[in-house]
């Protein structure tokens, strides 16, 4: 906890690279100290921006070395110890709240799960949130509710789909009241970010979290993103990362754009990628405003 934050650091990054960085997960207050913060500030602030608390953020963390561990051939004992972990029981005692649903029964069409969903008005259009038992699977936008239901059942055809109302899913309702407040569209509290259940590989992983770093109202190159993750010739892997992702607004891909500035495409269309961009810059230079006022 002895890593110096320079001026120009944000202090949140500063504390997402120390938990990147630590063997076992730093204290709230320890963390806070490092930037100056109060630990409930600190927390609040984190959570709003990575959609997780300190504490969840290293652990997810673990879970996503431990995952392309195993995808990679290694052995279970190892994958344990090489992503940190003290002991298996640790990895089990979260595995069924974190692993989510298994490569293999997606390639399945979801054979065996079992999927929840709820749809919403949004002023981007109609939105779809579903789940399994495991987490948030799928996040969608569109014109209406038998676009994104016959959209739902192409992704899962073998999955057993089950529609409910509104209040009576909790993770669904999450999911809704965040994205809501995020883009200004309620000013209710944020609550907790749900797991998530989506198969992928460890570089699409590498390349969601990192859009989940970009902030709102802000763009980056396709270009901008390979330089960032260390791979400068990856530009096009993740344009296919960003083409694959499920979940609309929760992994923000919508930030990503052409070296030439020009927005490119969006698997929810272009003008909606237009639209939520300008909101978010809206939004940000409000809180901006306000965060001023204040100061």
């Amino acid at each position: 906890m002895n890593a110096r934050m320079t001026r120009a650091d944000h202090p949140l990054e500063h504390v997402r690279r120390l938990l990147e960085q630590a063997e076992t997960a730093p204290s709230l207050d320890s963390l806070a100290a490092a930037v100056s913060l109060s630990p409930s500030h600190l927390q609040r602030m984190f959570r709003r921006r990575y959609g997780m608390s300190p504490a969840e953020y290293h652990r997810a963390r673990r879970f996503g070395q431990f995952k392309a561990a195993l995808r990679e051939g290694a052995a279970v004992t190892d994958a344990v110890y090489d992503a940190g972990f003290g002991s298996g029981s640790r990895v089990y005692e979260h595995s069924d709240h974190l692993l989510g649903m298994t490569p293999a029964s997606y390639r399945a069409g979801g054979a065996g799960a079992s999927i929840r969903y709820t749809t919403t008005d949004t002023p981007l259009g109609r939105l779809l949130v579903a789940t399994t038992t495991r987490g948030i699977c799928a996040v969608t936008l569109g014109g209406g509710d038998a676009e994104l239901e016959q959209r739902l059942a192409a992704e899962f055809p073998q999955a057993e789909r089950t529609r409910v109302d509104a209040g009576r899913e909790e993770w669904l309702d999450a999911v809704i009241a965040r994205i809501a407040n995020e883009l200004g569209w309620s000013d209710e509290a944020v609550p907790a970010m749900p797991p998530l259940d989506i198969a992928a590989t460890a570089f699409q992983w590498r390349v969601w979290n990192a859009l989940t770093r970009i902030p709102a109202g802000e763009t980056r190159s396709y270009g901008e993103l390979a330089a960032e993750l260390g791979s400068p010739k990856a530009a096009r892997a993740i344009g296919n990362a960003c083409g694959n992702n499920r979940l609309a607004l929760i992994v923000p891909c919508h930030r990503v754009v052409r070296e030439d500035g020009s927005l490119g495409g969006w698997r929810w269309g272009v003008e909606r990628k237009r639209e939520l961009l300008a909101r978010e810059r809206r939004h940000a230079g409000r809180e901006a405003g306000a965060g001023a006022g204040h100061g």
